[in-house]
């Protein structure tokens, strides 16, 4: 898209994403809606639902038949294969917070590749709208637009990007950001130390790490386009052979990667394909493979560190050698220091930040272009001081914090998106480095652009118990007592109940006890990038040891899956007699993967009757299969398995202290 391009005229035709599944249907056949036809608009359109996990196999034109054949509406899903691309509709409209959710740049790139090419909603969530701009997708927050495009008037270019940050606009006027990086990436350069003022840990950080080009400032703040260095750059499966197509398109074979050995490339999401339905069902095995492939391939070509997959029958000859897991969990564990930068194809990037790094997820070409520049895009975000005040009471975890924190009306309203998540308080200091890494990686869901917590004593302990580091925190590894935040937000969290979030979003929290009538279970899922940490496997344990004491089980009916985050877990649970527990109760142990967090692999559900209790993080539809998926902490996961239904830790002990012996399960 050259930056002298005249107005662009586009087919009046609009697909309203409505609350009405009807009206969906009669634009894709072939009528015209109004605006007013069609609202309300739905809120909260996810990456899942504009490009299922199952479509992600895809990186080429297929996508483009693709585009939301996950939308759910009333119940239904509307819109069918080929739908959208033969329907020659240019503008999509949508209400708040769409694109939320995974980083996958398949669900822009499939959108444009069925013929839109504009997204108008109330408010779009940060990587989705990256993503969007840097294949030069057209994105607005301006309704006034829709009539007039209505009325086959042509709309400037300049219009289009009205509003968004300079360097945001001269990407889409040059069609993307490799195009961008072609033109203007050449003379990039480090930023020369900036006159002193009072800055967030998170600025601090960027400071030191800021890159200049001819468009960017040399000190942004909030609100700037800007470059930085990334220390750290990651990828997995999903997103590697698109990479690799774009990046040998555009600059041919071989590729010159910029500092290969800050490059991580891992197999973590598709372990136990040959046991997802979805996948087996339509035939996506063999793609899955070809993509899987496709990154080994690349990274071979060019000497990359990977971590490979670990299959059950790999994990029994394991002699301890073999180091594998979820990706963001093992930046942590083996990669991520204080006062650093990590990018990663994919939103829980921000794990990290529970280390005190900067740590944030990006789409395919942010990577692409990293991985030829080492500079990693970003428009400078504010930050949200999130005051933990008090200590969480005895079986209270940060998974119960967050699911608490994403039920608050400022949060739900979108308050978060975009917004950097500064955790810090009394209860921080009394959180382990695995439950604030909860937090970190949950800013995701909060709609921020990463979490982060400043080091201290127990980072300093996580390093070296952990990591065998002996890390010491510089001066300047704190806030400044007067750094600007957009707002301070208190949470008294001696006041945090266990907590469930209903089927449909995470967002939908609430506390376990005001769920009136029992919710039966049929699966429950422990592990995830999450909830598959040390600490969250010490909280499986101390359930289900309980329950193996008394000579209880998962009753029949029930499956209990529980899945290492990493092969750290995996040992640290056997050299701690876990294990005994786990199989007394009846869990069936997988292998380190996301498997489940994405409908790839066991813990899924396979029939909509179904419903699960999980400790991942999203509980979009059909993000874990096509049945109903409610969101819960490590202990409440564990108790809900004995229990058959939804339950507390302390209301499943009270159960069976009052319950006489021949009733118990």
């Amino acid at each position: 898209m050259p930056a002298d391009m005249p107005a662009i005229r586009f087919a009046p035709r609009i697909l309203y994403l409505s609350q009405s599944s009807a009206v969906v249907a009669r634009v894709l056949g072939g009528e015209c809606i109004s605006l007013q036809q069609a609202i309300p608009l739905r809120d909260d359109v996810s990456t899942d639902e504009i490009t299922p996990i199952a479509i992600l196999t895809h990186y080429d034109e297929k996508l483009g038949r693709y585009p939301y054949t996950g939308f759910k509406v009333q119940d239904r899903a509307p819109v069918g294969v080929d739908a959208l691309r033969s329907s020659g509709i240019e503008v999509v409209v949508a209400g708040k917070r769409y694109g939320k959710g995974s980083s996958r740049e398949h669900s822009p790139a499939a959108e444009r590749l069925a013929g839109v090419r504009l997204v108008i909603a109330e408010s779009f969530e940060r990587i989705y709208r990256q993503n969007a701009d840097n294949i030069g997708l057209l994105t607005s927050t301006d309704f006034g637009l829709i009539p007039r495009i209505e009325a086959g008037e042509a709309i400037s270019l300049e219009e289009l990007v009205a509003g968004r940050d300079e360097l945001a606009s001269a990407i889409l006027r040059s069609g993307g950001l490799l195009p961008f990086g072609r033109l203007h990436m050449r003379s990039i350069r480090p930023t020369p130390a900036s006159a002193p003022r009072p800055r967030t840990l998170f600025e601090k950080i960027v400071a030191r790490h800021a890159l200049t080009t001819d468009l960017t400032p040399a000190d942004p703040s909030p609100g700037n386009g800007a470059f930085m260095r990334a220390d750290w750059r990651f990828i997995h499966e999903y997103y590697t052979g698109m990479a690799a197509h774009m990046l040998h398109a555009t600059f041919g074979r071989p590729l010159v990667l910029h500092e290969p050995s800050s490059i991580v490339v891992f197999e973590d999401h598709t372990s136990y394909v040959q046991e997802s339905p979805v996948h087996v069902r339509n035939g996506l095995v063999p793609n899955v493979q070809r993509m899987v492939q496709a990154q080994r391939a690349f990274a071979e070509a060019y000497a990359l560190r990977t971590h490979r997959t670990l299959t059950e029958q790999e994990a029994a000859q394991d002699d301890g050698s073999n180091v594998a897991g979820i990706s963001h969990a093992m930046m942590a564990e083996r990669y991520a220091l204080p006062g650093q930068v990590l990018v990663g194809t994919d939103s829980h990037t921000p794990h990290s930040g529970a280390i005190g790094c900067v740590a944030f997820g990006v789409g395919t070409t942010d990577m692409a272009n990293a991985f030829v520049t080492g500079a990693v895009r970003l428009t400078v975000p504010q930050s949200l001081r999130i005051d933990l005040d008090g200590r969480l009471p005895a079986g209270v975890t940060a998974k119960d914090l967050v699911l608490h924190l994403l039920a608050q009306p400022f949060i739900k309203a979108g308050g978060g998106v975009g917004k950097v998540f500064e955790f810090t308080g009394e209860a921080i200091a009394h959180l382990a480095t695995d439950e604030r890494a909860t937090l970190t990686n949950m800013s995701a869901e909060l709609g921020g652009f990463t979490g982060i917590v400043a080091p201290d004593a127990e980072t300093v302990r996580f390093l070296r118990e952990r990591r065998g580091i002996d890390f010491e925190i510089e001066e300047w590894m704190h806030s400044d007592a007067d750094a600007e935040y957009a707002r301070t937000i208190h949470v008294d969290c001696a006041l945090v109940p266990p907590m469930v979030a209903s089927p449909g979003d995470p967002g939908n929290g609430l506390p376990l006890s005001r769920i009136d009538a029992p919710v039966r279970i049929d699966i429950a899922y422990g592990g995830s990038c999450t909830a598959g940490k040390r600490e969250d496997f010490d909280h499986y344990h101390e359930v289900l040891r309980w329950a193996a004491d008394r000579g209880l089980r998962v009753p029949p009916g029930v499956q209990l899956f529980l899945q290492f985050g990493t092969t750290a877990v995996r040992d640290h649970c056997i050299a701690a007699g876990y294990l005994d527990a786990f199989e007394r109760v009846g869990a069936r142990i997988l292998q380190p993967s996301c498997g489940a967090c994405g409908n790839c692999g066991p813990g899924g559900s396979v029939s909509a009757a179904q419903v699960t209790v999980s400790a991942i993080n999203r509980n979009f539809p059909g993000r874990g299969g096509p049945g109903q998926v409610w969101l819960a902490s490590p202990p409440t996961v564990a108790a809900s398995a004995i229990a058959g239904q939804l339950i507390s830790f302390e209301a499943l002990k009270r159960l069976h202290t009052t319950q006489p012996q021949g009733d118990r399960r």
